[in-house]
């Protein structure tokens, strides 16, 4: 089975927002994987700079990727962007080419 929808994306936090952003970005992790059409959500730091965070994430389609962007649990980390960001958030979409592990 392939998934619908991959992506990667980085959150890259101001170092003095770098533990706060990441227990906003923790906190979002076990709903997000209650959601409709989730099928895997991973949350990383890089192992080089702390302040860099990665979700690998695939949905079942890209519609169910587009609801969750629009959930409440998202809204500690939109709302207050500007304050906690480092630059702006990434998505990379990427097509998986082999199965899905599992």
């Amino acid at each position: 089975m392939k998934p619908g929808c991959t992506i990667i994306g980085t959150v890259v936090a101001k170092p003095d927002t770098r533990a706060e952003l990441q227990e906003i970005l923790h906190a979002q992790v076990e709903p997000t994987r209650a959601e409709a059409g989730c099928l895997n959500y991973d949350f990383h730091a890089d192992a080089k700079d702390p302040c860099v965070f990665v979700f690998y994430e695939n949905w079942t389609t890209l519609q169910d990727l587009d609801a969750h962007l629009t959930k409440p649990h998202l809204k500690p980390l939109f709302d207050r962007q500007g304050e906690l960001l480092a630059r702006p958030v990434e998505i990379r979409h990427l097509e998986m080419l082999s199965d899905m592990a599992g």
